[in-house]
């Protein structure tokens, strides 16, 4: 029998909804499978190139989005897998097929006689008589085409070709070096001592941490859902120097896992990249296919928020030093020391305590995991008609993973969502959507019809769990990653186009963080909290005193996250931005000295330093474009202001219109013009600004 036809992977999906086999899959089936599945990818287009019937829509660029499907199916589970429940051996077929991927999608997108029939028809497109998505389709085809070199020299498509296979290898270098440093790295705590300031909620994620690492006492590791809120409470700066220390030390430790070197080969090759395009650097490149469309943009918005957000931490600061100042014992160093990078959430916690009357700890016991799932369901209900139904049968790729079927109002099916919520060491950090499957209606079924293909999205958090026995509890943040993600989730989900390249989140870059960004807004919905944050033990609702509080509290400290964040949209972009072919010399004082000149307060700090920067070099998809949370902020903001004049946070009609013209509708519409559609207007700034609090008022409710 020939190996490939004894690959789970090449055979039929005969599981519920056509998942994969994933209890038979082991990382020795996945090369042959994309080798095998890369082959038959060129041979359906070989067949659409040497059509010799004239180019027509149908012929050529339908044929050419429905092209692809095994090698789809196949490197979406590859892809989950490698990011989810990753192994030695799945790392090295990783690193064994970055090359060859890449050089299959050149070779797809430099084909001479596939572009050839592409643009002509881009050429004569306003006489086709096509229907608006298909128009759409055509015309980002063309574009993706001409971005991956197909209108370049023969020598320059050679050297592009080149450049992209090196940035796969190392992008997932990168990638891997970091997950490296986050999974060998943990903080054994001893006694009392170490747990000094610990709410229990953390301390049974601690010890339950320990015990996943074979340790006999509780651990901190660099999980997120560990890190922030041990630096948010302990008391020992001492040991908050040394979390905060690895936490922000990642990939820059001398030897096989440092990633300084490796970034700057990707942006000494990113730079080749668009100097092969004719633009003077990667940032340029990068913008031209986004909303915002150059630098100029970009920089504005930045511009607009950054003197803001400095003024607001400066008002911040001073609670702090007071709260210091008034809590001694709990002070480090001599009075008046500055506040270093590690204290700064401790003492913001103090004094949102003081001022406030909230503590995380008496917030946590209301925000249980599996309450903000049901109330992230239950918001997607009551907005869009959606109904999550349980199936133990549907496989997963691991025991942590719950598998739903996602059924509109009358029953019918939407698609399947999984849902991948806690902290693993062969997991990478961060929180993410991802897809198996694309919806769509032009998909070729087992009987060679083209016809309707469901989606199936997956969404992955990664929050600390609880001891056996006890809940995983979330903070606020937390619940508002879930929501975040899980809005993504939906994007996915209720997307409704025919053609799958424009379905789903596959929209231009500072578009796609607005389905999940306007989403968090129910979280913090009063009416929400009142039926969702019950406490754990007791079932109590959520006090409406504490709702009133933590809606004072919301913009507490968010000039401090505003200057994290934004800090890394200016490193980003300016890194992006350099002209020269060689990068500096020493990426980590090339970040220091912009943000020194940018004046970034001291204990501030930025959400993620270059050389672990993964939206930026785990993959090209946030490179320059760090930002798009910020510009996605100022369309949620104002989005969201719909709901509000409408005087219901589930209005039905404006639900309507945003699930229409912003979940469902994908790529197939310009997101400007969509944008409009849903709310009747343009975009404004103002609402973002007061949303984070960045307009002078004092800091006391």
């Amino acid at each position: 029998m020939d190996d490939n036809e004894a690959n789970p992977l090449l055979q039929p999906w005969d599981a519920p909804h056509g998942l994969p086999p994933f209890s038979r899959l082991q990382a020795a089936h996945f090369q042959p499978a994309l080798e095998a599945a890369m082959r038959e990818h060129r041979r359906e287009l070989a067949a659409i190139a040497a059509d010799p019937a004239p180019p027509d829509f149908e012929n050529t660029v339908a044929a050419f989005d429905r092209a692809g499907a095994l090698l789809g199916r196949v490197a979406a589970v590859f892809h989950n897998l490698t990011a989810s429940a990753t192994s030695p051996e799945l790392q090295a077929v990783q690193r064994a097929l970055a090359a060859p991927l890449a050089a299959h999608h050149s070779a797809v997108y430099m084909d001479a006689a596939l572009f050839a029939r592409v643009a002509a028809l881009h050429a004569r497109r306003d006489s086709l008589g096509l229907a608006p998505e298909a128009l759409r389709l055509l015309e980002r085809l063309h574009l993706d085409f001409v971005r991956a070199g197909a209108s370049l020299s023969p020598a320059a498509q050679q050297r592009y070709a080149e450049v992209m296979q090196s940035l796969a290898r190392l992008t997932t270098r990168f990638a891997q070096n970091v997950l490296h440093d986050e999974s060998t790295w943990h903080l054994a705590l001893q006694g009392e001592a170490d747990l000094a300031g610990l709410p229990e909620a953390l301390r049974a994620a601690l010890r339950q941490a320990g015990a996943e690492r074979g340790l006999p006492g509780p651990a901190l590791t660099l999980a997120r859902s560990l890190v922030v809120p041990f630096l948010t409470a302990s008391t020992r700066p001492d040991l908050r120097e040394q979390a905060w220390r690895a936490w922000v030390g990642r990939g820059e430790h001398a030897g096989e896992h440092d990633n300084r070197e490796v970034a700057r080969d990707i942006l000494r090759l990113r730079n080749e990249q668009a100097r092969l395009h004719g633009h003077a650097c990667y940032a340029d490149f990068a913008l031209v296919d986004t909303m915002a469309g150059n630098r100029a943009a970009v920089q504005g918005l930045l511009d607009e928020v950054w003197p803001r957000a400095l003024a607001a931490v400066e008002r911040e600061r001073a609670a702090l030093a007071a709260q210091r100042q008034a809590e001694p014992a709990l002070a480090a160093g001599p009075p008046g020391a500055p506040i270093e990078p590690w204290d700064w959430r401790f003492w913001a916690e103090r004094v949102r305590r003081e001022r406030y009357a909230i503590d995380d700890a008496e917030v946590k016991p209301y925000f249980e995991l599996g309450r903000v799932a049901a109330a992230a369901f239950d918001c997607a209900g009551r907005l869009f008609g959606l109904r999550f139904e349980p199936r133990a049968d549907i496989p997963v790729y691991h025991p942590d993973v719950q598998a739903y079927e996602v059924r509109d109002a009358d029953g019918t099916l939407r698609g399947v969502f999984l849902q991948d919520n806690y902290a693993r060491p062969n997991k990478r950090s961060g929180a993410w959507m991802s897809a198996l499957r694309w919806q769509s209606r032009n998909a070729r079924g087992p009987d060679g019809r083209v016809g309707a293909q469901l989606p199936v999205i997956l969404n992955n958090n990664n929050f600390a769990r609880g001891a056996p026995g006890e809940p995983t509890l979330l903070s606020l943040d937390d619940a508002r990653t879930l929501f975040h993600e899980f809005g993504h989730g939906l994007h996915g989900l209720l997307s409704d186009v025919r053609y799958e390249r424009l379905s789903g989140t596959q929209v231009l870059r500072d578009f796609v963080e607005l389905p999940s960004q306007i989403f968090e807004h129910w979280i913090a919905e009063p009416e929400v909290l009142q039926r969702h944050a019950r406490h754990w033990r007791t079932g109590e609702p959520i006090p409406a005193g504490l709702v009133q509080r933590l809606q004072r509290a919301q913009r507490f400290n968010q000039g401090y996250e505003t200057v994290r964040y934004t800090a890394s949209a200016i490193v980003d972009l300016a890194v992006h931005a350099l002209p020269e072919a060689e990068p500096p010399a020493d990426l980590c004082a090339f970040e220091a000295g912009l943000l020194q000149a940018q004046g970034l307060p001291h204990g501030v700090g930025l959400n993620h330093r270059l050389v672990h920067f993964q939206h930026l070099f785990a993959g090209s998809g946030y490179a320059a474009g760090y930002y798009v949370y910020l510009w996605a902020e100022v369309l949620d903001a104002d989005g969201f202001g719909a709901f509000r004049e409408a005087g219901s946070a589930f209005d039905p009609a404006v639900a309507a219109r945003l699930r229409r013209h912003v979940y469902a509708s994908g790529n197939s519409v310009e997101p400007g013009a969509a944008y409009q559609a849903f709310r009747g207007r343009a975009p404004t700034v103002a609402p973002l600004l007061a949303k984070r609090g960045l307009v002078p008022e004092p800091l006391t409710p």
